[in-house]
C-alpha cells in the first residue's frame, strides 16, 4: 500500500503480516424434468351405419330333361348309338336288350337335356359401417389426477 504526503511519496512498510481468507463460490446447475399438464384431449370413436342398396346380376343354370319315346330296332351289326349334341341339346340314347329268338337292340327312348341360362336382378339392403374419430380439446385441470 502506498500513501502520499505533501506530494512526496513515502512507502509504508507493513509491520505485521495478516492472512485473509477469500471464500470461493461455485454455482452448480441442476437440470430436471417434471410433467406439466397443459391441456387434455378426449377421443371418441363413433360408428355410423348406413343402409345401402346393392344391385347385382345373378346367373344360374337350369337343366330340363325331356323323354322322347322311339321304339326303333337296331339292325343286326348296326353300331350302338352314341351320345351326341344337337344344337343346344345333349342327346343320350337309352338302349335295352330284349330277349327274343335273337338279340336285338331297341332304342326305347332318348333323353334330351337342355341347359338354359337365366339372369335375375336382385337387390338387397345391407348395412355398411364406417368409423370416425371425434377429438375434443379440454382445458388443463391440475386438480384431477391423470
Amino acid at each position: 500500500m502506498s500513501v502520499e504526503l505533501d506530494g512526496a511519496a513515502e512507502k509504508e512498510e507493513p509491520t505485521t503480516t495478516t492472512l485473509e481468507t477469500i471464500n470461493l463460490l461455485e454455482e452448480v446447475l441442476r437440470v430436471g424434468k417434471r410433467e406439466v399438464e397443459t391441456g387434455r384431449v378426449r377421443v371418441s370413436v363413433l360408428t355410423d351405419t348406413e343402409q345401402r342398396v346393392v344391385a347385382e346380376t345373378l346367373r344360374s343354370r337350369r337343366v330340363e330333361v325331356e323323354r322322347v319315346k322311339l321304339g326303333r330296332r337296331l339292325e343286326p351289326g348296326e353300331a350302338m348309338p352314341q351320345s351326341r349334341i344337337e344344337g343346344q341339346e345333349l342327346v343320350v340314347p337309352i338302349v335295352e336288350e330284349m330277349l327274343v329268338v335273337e338279340k336285338r337292340l331297341i332304342v326305347t327312348e332318348e333323353l334330351r337335356i337342355r341347359i338354359m341360362q337365366t339372369e335375375d336382378k336382385v337387390e338387397h339392403t345391407i348395412p355398411l359401417r364406417r368409423q370416425r374419430a371425434s377429438v375434443e380439446r379440454l382445458p388443463a385441470n391440475d386438480d384431477v389426477a391423470t
